[in-house]
């Protein structure tokens, strides 16, 4: 459910970021109308708690799944909610990319679509990696929170066999278990991350 979740929220969340960054006033493909559209889109969308997004996608995960309970329903409110996050660690990632290196690149003769591509996305890699290491740790969370509407993983099997029968060896074994993931995710991440930004 994780793996899915972040490979789905990644691409769409990265996506959507590079044309938050793209059409912002005065960059590279600058549209004031595109870029206050897609940035309310996101701030609405971003600051709504998980549990009360699963209910309110209700009709969507209906619509596109065929149901709204179990773990593929849940995997797509996950990457759902986690692409509209995803997006705003992105574009913050390529806007912190050094103006110079943009202005090297358009003084080359490159096109805007190269210049975006080929420059200022590799440059942002490693902040975006640190960035999507983050949203694992956020997406972690949001599968244990799945057990609550029968999405299976770790919450499930918490609330079921742990809280349900008052056996809390069981919870703390998923809490120690959701802790190893965060951490392995975190390293992995942050070795990913010192590669990049050492070439």
């Amino acid at each position: 459910m994780a793996v899915v979740s972040m490979v789905a929220s990644g691409l769409l969340g990265l996506a959507l970021g590079i044309a938050l960054y793209a059409t912002r006033p005065g960059n590279l493909l600058g549209n004031r109308l595109v870029f206050g559209a897609l940035g309310l889109v996101v701030n609405v969308v971003r600051p709504i708690p998980f549990v009360i997004f699963l209910a309110a996608v209700t009709p969507l995960q209906v619509a596109v799944i065929g149901t709204n309970i179990g773990t593929g329903a849940v995997t797509f409110a996950i990457a759902l909610a986690a692409a509209f996050a995803v997006s705003r660690i992105v574009e913050q990632s390529l806007v912190g990319v050094d103006p110079g290196v943009v202005e090297a690149a358009r003084a080359a003769g490159a096109s805007r679509l190269g210049i975006l591509f080929g420059v200022v996305v590799p440059e942002g890699l490693g902040p975006l990696v640190l960035g999507y290491t983050f949203i694992f740790v956020g997406i972690v969370d949001m599968t244990a929170q799945a057990g609550l509407v029968g999405g299976g993983g770790l919450g499930s099997y918490a609330i079921q066999y742990g809280a349900q029968r008052y056996d809390y060896g069981v919870i703390y074994v998923s809490v120690a278990t959701i802790i190893v993931i965060v951490q392995l995710g975190q390293l992995l991440g942050n070795r990913i991350a010192r590669g990049v930004l050492r070439r």
